[in-house]
């Protein structure tokens, strides 16, 4: 607990002095577990709501490595879980934070018109050679309507 609570402590001033230099960053949530205080007061109703988020949030995680190759919404669900393991764990919150920085730089260079240019002209080639492709096999092999085909 000591570690958590020391890491909670420096990440709170960071975030205190980063709001207080005004460079328009949002202050971050202090890390920590965000359980009802009732709850954190009793070290063995703590531990058990500890343990019922961390199996809850691996069932979620769960069924979103099941979808990633089945249909549905695989990495939002992957996401999810994360969330919910981030009320409780501050791992998960580290983890979280990270990938929100990433998802919002990433965002930031899809905008620039540069590299929209350059995804433009790669996607467009790609496109060209595939119909390239087909052309040749069709023209080599034509083309066979299924209701055609003799078995």
């Amino acid at each position: 607990m000591n570690a958590e609570s020391d890491e909670r402590k420096e990440v709170a001033a960071t975030v205190a002095d980063d709001s207080a230099t005004g460079d328009g960053r949002t202050a971050e949530r202090e890390l920590g577990s965000r359980a009802p205080g009732f709850i954190r007061a009793s070290r063995v109703l703590h531990l058990s709501w500890q343990v019922g988020i961390f199996v809850l949030g691996l069932a979620v995680v769960g069924a979103g490595i099941v979808m990633l190759p089945l249909p549905g919404p695989g990495w939002l669900v992957i996401f999810g879980g994360m969330a919910i393991w981030a009320t409780e764990f501050v791992w998960a919150q580290l983890v979280l934070r990270w990938t929100r920085r990433k998802v919002t730089e990433a965002a930031e260079r899809a905008l620039d018109p540069k590299v929209r240019r350059r995804n433009i002209i790669l996607t467009t080639i790609g496109l060209v050679i595939i119909a390239v492709l087909v052309g040749i096999y069709v023209w080599k092999f034509g083309i066979v309507m299924p209701w055609k085909i003799d078995q």
